[in-house]
Order: structure tokens, then C-alpha cells, then sequence
């Protein structure tokens, strides 16, 4: 059991025979396996990170010994992929629980810092249309830039008196709206959102549905599911589907969304503290909506360097409900119908024996925004 001691600095512990102090610990003294065991990440990974927010993490100190950015990250990253309290990490790395808050709250800014760097839509055209054919090489939905969902993520009571963070489960949580490319890459994170709003409430509020109101992402959309108002810009399933081109529509549908519900998975799977198998996040609504964000730029960041692309399904007690718990929501938008309506006809309607049809010249050049007789030649 680790005993803390004043010498020198009131955050080294000391430990029995063949432990090393905190400023013994090096990364090259450890193995991968050991690293990949306590902290999720391999060597070149975490060094990577270092260099990354060591400015951010080297700031000015009134102690004689402040802990290392390496040591820092170290800490911030056994918590996020473990799960575990803090004072279990702490004892594990050679840190008092005081200064692992204090390193996980360092790290998670400077993630925080840097997300716009890690999540965002692509800019450019190309990549938009680049987009927009892997989506149709997975299921034939054409004009898909990302796919759409919300997550619950469990948090600790604000106070008694505060009731907006109470979910339909009757727990507390953030309900955090995410969007992702097919590769799992999340373009959007948005997460600070209370657990009473419904999903609807949570896309209607946020930025992102600022954005594509205003145009930014035109002739492109989202694909969300049933707990969503279908929108020009956002295709749903048909609640009852009834011909064989809306039954193909929603298996198309269906198959293009679950890439949203896998990046769920593989976040989670990662990233334990957010699961819920550990208990609820220890931390203030605005500092545990921190800690996701971070989370999902972490995310990013591994699949950049190539480290995962999905996950095994959850063990742990998800907050993510299971579909049909939502209540189907009818579209009030008469443009989006035509526009739904168009793509039925267009693209799932001409199709034999159950197959989707190969329409590359159309889908390439597809406006999800046109008119129908604008798009039929």
C-alpha cells in the first residue's frame, strides 16, 4: 500500500520493494504489454501525446517539483481507458489522488484545447464527394456526408434540486450529439447537453443543425434515426414502410446508420470511464462534458495513427437506449418529403430482385437539395 511521504514533494509515494518512485518512472524502463495493460496506448502513441501538449502542460509552478507532461498524460490516460477511481490510478503510477485530479484535468483541457484541430468536417469539396461514395459503396444511400446519433453518458447528480440532467431512465447523464464518417471518425462532438432533452431538442439547439440550416454543407446530409424530425438536410426511416422501394430505403438506411452505433462501441469499449461499468463520472456537468470531449478527440487521434477501427460490442451497462424506446417522429417538413420521396423514386425504385441498383453517373452528381424534376432526366 502506497504511504505518502514530505520529502522533497508531498506527491512522490513510497512503495515496498521492487516499485519505482514517480520520478524514476520512464517509458522506455516499461514494456509495451505493460503500457498497453495500465494505459490503452503504446510507447510511440503516448510520446506522440507529449509532444503534442507538453506546452500545455508545462505551465509555471510554485513547486519545487512539478509533475512531468509524460507523468501527466500517464495519469489523465489510465483514467480515461480504465475507468477506475482515481485514487486506484494514482496509487498505480505514484501520484497522491490530489495531484491525479489535477493531471486529469490538465490533460483533459489541453485535449480540450486542441479539438477543433482533430474533429471537423472536411473543408473542401473533394472530400465532401469522397464522403459521399464510400457512404454509397456501403449500402447505396447516396448524398451521405455522416451519419447521426445521441449517447447518454451517466454523471453524478448536479444537486437534488436540479432535475435537467435526469434521463428518461431516471438517471442522471449528458445526452451528447455525435456525427462520424464511415471510417468511425467523428466529424461533430457536441457534449454538453442535459439528459432530459430528447435527442430532437439536443439537434435542434446545437451548431451543427445551425450549420447545415445556413447551408454550409449543401447538396450533402446526415443520416439519423427515428428519434429525429426528418429535415432537407437529414434523412430518417420510414416509420411504416409499405413498398419494396421503402423497405430497401430503410435496409439501406439501416446498414449506412450503424456506422454511428459501432463508433458508440469502439468509444466506450476504449474509453471506459464513459460506459457507465465504472459508475457515473465524478465530476460537475461542465467538467465531465470535458472528459468526453477529450475522449473522443483521443478517438480521433488513434484512428489517425492507425491504432483501431471497431471495437468489440460493450460489455458494460451502456446509457445508449435501444431504438425502440423513441417515440417515431413524423416529419413537419413538406420539402423533406419531396425530397425523401425523390431519392425513393430515383434510386430504390428501379431496382430488381431486391438489389441496389448501379447508379454512379447519378450518385455522384447527386443534390439531395434539387426538386424532383430538377433531378430526373
Amino acid at each position: 500500500m502506497a504511504i505518502p511521504i514530505t520529502v522533497l514533494d508531498c506527491d512522490l509515494l513510497l512503495y515496498g520493494r521492487g516499485h519505482r518512485t514517480l520520478d524514476r518512472f520512464k517509458l522506455d524502463d516499461v514494456t509495451d504489454e505493460y503500457l498497453m495493460s495500465m494505459y490503452g496506448f503504446p510507447r510511440q502513441f503516448i510520446y506522440y501525446l507529449v509532444e503534442l501538449l507538453g506546452p500545455s502542460l508545462c505551465r509555471p509552478t510554485q513547486r519545487s517539483r512539478a509533475i512531468s507532461p509524460e507523468t501527466q498524460i500517464l495519469a489523465a490516460l489510465g483514467f480515461y481507458t480504465s475507468g477506475s477511481f482515481q485514487t486506484r490510478m494514482g496509487d498505480a503510477i505514484g501520484i497522491s489522488q490530489a495531484s491525479m485530479s489535477r493531471c486529469v484535468a490538465n490533460v483533459t483541457e489541453a485535449l480540450v484545447e486542441r479539438a477543433s484541430q482533430f474533429i471537423h468536417f472536411p473543408a473542401d469539396e473533394a472530400s465532401k464527394q469522397a464522403l459521399k461514395d464510400e457512404f454509397y459503396g456501403l449500402a447505396g444511400m447516396p448524398g451521405v456526408i455522416g451519419v447521426l446519433d445521441c449517447i447518454h453518458v451517466a454523471i453524478k447528480a448536479p444537486n437534488a434540486e436540479d432535475l435537467s440532467y435526469v434521463n428518461r431512465k431516471g438517471l442522471h447523464s449528458l445526452n451528447c450529439l455525435l456525427v462520424c464518417n464511415l471510417r468511425g471518425s467523428l466529424m461533430t462532438v457536441e457534449t454538453n447537453w442535459p439528459g432530459s432533452l430528447q435527442d430532437c431538442a439536443v439537434l435542434q439547439r446545437s451548431s451543427l443543425c445551425s450549420q447545415f440550416e445556413a447551408g454550409l454543407h449543401k447538396d450533402s446530409w446526415l443520416l439519423g434515426d427515428s428519434s429525429f424530425f426528418l429535415r432537407t438536410w437529414l434523412m430518417t426511416p420510414l416509420h411504416i414502410p409499405k413498398t419494396p422501394a421503402e423497405y430497401r430505403y430503410n435496409m439501406a438506411h439501416s446498414a449506412t446508420h450503424s456506422v454511428i452505433e459501432k463508433t458508440y462501441r469502439t468509444l466506450c469499449s476504449h474509453f471506459r470511464c464513459l460506459d457507465g461499468s465504472q459508475g457515473a463520472l465524478q465530476y460537475s456537468p461542465e467538467k465531465s462534458s470535458h472528459i468526453i470531449l477529450a475522449c473522443c478527440v483521443l478517438h480521433n487521434i488513434s484512428l489517425e495513427h492507425g491504432m483501431y477501427v471497431w471495437a468489440s460490442p460493450l460489455t458494460g451497462p451502456g446509457e445508449q437506449p435501444p431504438e425502440d424506446e423513441y417515440e417515431h417522429l413524423e416529419s413537419l417538413d413538406l420539402e423533406a418529403d419531396q425530397i425523401r420521396q425523390e431519392l425513393l423514386l430515383t434510386h430504390f425504385s428501379n431496382v430488381e430482385d431486391g438489389e441496389k441498383g448501379d447508379f454512379p453517373e447519378v450518385v455522384t452528381n447527386f443534390h439531395p437539395h434539387h426538386h424532383l424534376h430538377s433531378s430526373i432526366i
